[in-house]
């Protein structure tokens, strides 16, 4: 069958809202015209999509299939458009996506050294969209904090750095020039556990019932507005730290923790020479990092 994208965006706003109403003002059109564009696509596909009465809608087993696999068609729909556009210019455009913390500056000047007919936009991303933009065709290449989802991605490792821990100015440990992570055995991590296995491993609070919520952090500032009002601790790379330095949190090297690891990204199936001219520039900038093949 012909997907229609827009009714996918439809069918894909009320699969994340489970709710008709809130998914209706997201798209802003009428709730009426948005169940009816629902039920158009679920007679197309011959099958229900949602289960739904009065107080409830939850996705059937069709629905939740046809929602990963929207979610990727619209991706790519987005990314043509992003490439048609940027081929219709008159100077080609290589769009570099970086996480906090990380110079992208060098690299550039050293692609434009090369390549003085190539032009660059940058884009920071974070840890919730940093392979998302490359899915989508925002950017073209991306400087990534490991680990990711490297479906479709190739990734190669740049360098790695040391991890520090952030904890408000009064914390007990805030004069020390280094701690071990069986000193941080008993604070609240504002992260996924996982994120630090070592802590994970002899976390006080992971042992007793009711771990107080982490919220969903969006970006560094939030997190350190967090860290600073006594909240809980995080664990950082030592370039965020330096770049997001402010006096009310103080970061503190901990050897003991697996440092942060720093790599390339950029889909496999869109590999280009605007891409390969930028992996040159970055790995020489980089002692001892993979040369392109």
């Amino acid at each position: 069958m012909d997907f229609d994208l827009r009714q996918l965006r439809y069918f894909v706003a009320v699969a994340e809202e489970l709710h008709f109403g809130r998914a209706a003002a997201r798209l802003h059109i009428a709730q009426p015209a948005l169940s009816r564009r629902i039920r158009a696509l679920e007679d197309e596909l011959k099958t229900p999509l949602f289960v739904r009465d009065r107080r409830t809608t939850v996705l059937t087993a069709a629905g939740e299939q046809l929602l990963a696999d929207a979610r990727d068609l619209l991706a790519a729909a987005e990314a043509v458009h992003r490439r048609v556009t940027a081929a219709a210019g008159a100077k080609p455009v290589l769009t570099v996506g970086f996480m906090p913390g990380i110079v992208v500056t060098p690299a550039v000047r050293e692609l434009a050294r090369h390549r003085p007919d190539v032009g660059v936009r940058l884009l920071r991303t974070s840890w919730h969209d940093q392979v998302a933009v490359l899915h989508d065709g925002r950017v073209d290449v991306g400087i990534v904090r490991l680990p990711v989802e490297r479906r479709g991605l190739t990734v190669r490792p740049l360098f790695t750095e040391p991890r520090v821990v952030m904890v408000p100015a009064t914390h007990r440990l805030a004069g020390e020039e280094s701690v071990s992570i069986t000193e941080l055995a008993g604070e609240h991590l504002l992260q996924d556990p996982d994120a630090v296995p070592e802590w994970r491993d002899i976390a006080v609070e992971l042992r007793a019932p009711g771990r107080p919520e982490v919220p969903r952090i969006h970006s560094v500032e939030e997190k350190l507005e967090l860290v600073a009002a006594g909240a809980g601790i995080s664990v950082i790379p030592r370039s965020t730290a330096m770049f997001y330095t402010r006096p009310d949190v103080i970061g503190i090297p901990v050897p003991d923790i697996a440092p942060n690891h720093v790599a390339l990204a950029w889909l496999t199936a869109r590999r280009s020479p605007l891409v390969d001219a930028f992996l040159d520039a970055a790995a020489s900038l980089v002692p001892g990092s993979i040369t392109t093949s």
